[in-house]
């Protein structure tokens, strides 16, 4: 295995604290959303943090799988993570939605991009199997 960079994070105060990367480029307040999902626009919380690290790097893994495609331009393409916070009788679980927007490719390709996107992405490996992750592929009106 090569590390190709590490990053470090540090959360004080739990789900109403703050975060603070080494490098002093993430430095936010933490608190919990209301029971609507709204926030107070200051804050964030640990799952608008994972959809925003799940849909860059959904986003760089169709770049890689389009160049393995012969696909040259993606256009203004877009991946958008919806992040759930859920309960049940089990306990707190997440889900994620990963809306894909490609622009330039036709839908059979970018079917093709998406599923080999999400073989690819460390993130999606990382949550293989352990939370359900619901892929889409929109189309431009």
């Amino acid at each position: 295995m090569k590390t190709i960079f590490k990053t470090k994070v540090t959360n004080t105060g739990g789900r109403a604290g703050h975060v603070k990367s080494k490098d002093g480029a993430l430095d936010l307040p933490i608190k919990m959303p209301d029971a609507e999902g709204k926030t107070d626009g200051k804050s964030t919380n640990p799952e608008q943090l994972f959809a925003a690290a799940y849909a860059t790097c959904f986003a760089g893994a169709i770049q890689v799988v389009a160049k393995d495609h012969k696909v040259d331009d993606l256009g203004d393409f877009k991946v958008t993570a919806v992040i759930s916070f859920n309960k049940d009788d089990d306990g707190f679980f997440i889900g994620a939605t990963l809306d894909c927007l490609l622009p330039t490719v036709d839908t059979e390709m970018g079917e093709k991009l998406v599923n080999a996107a999400h073989e690819i992405c460390p993130y999606s490996k990382a949550t293989r199997d352990n939370i359900t992750v619901k892929l889409n592929l929109l189309v431009e009106d």
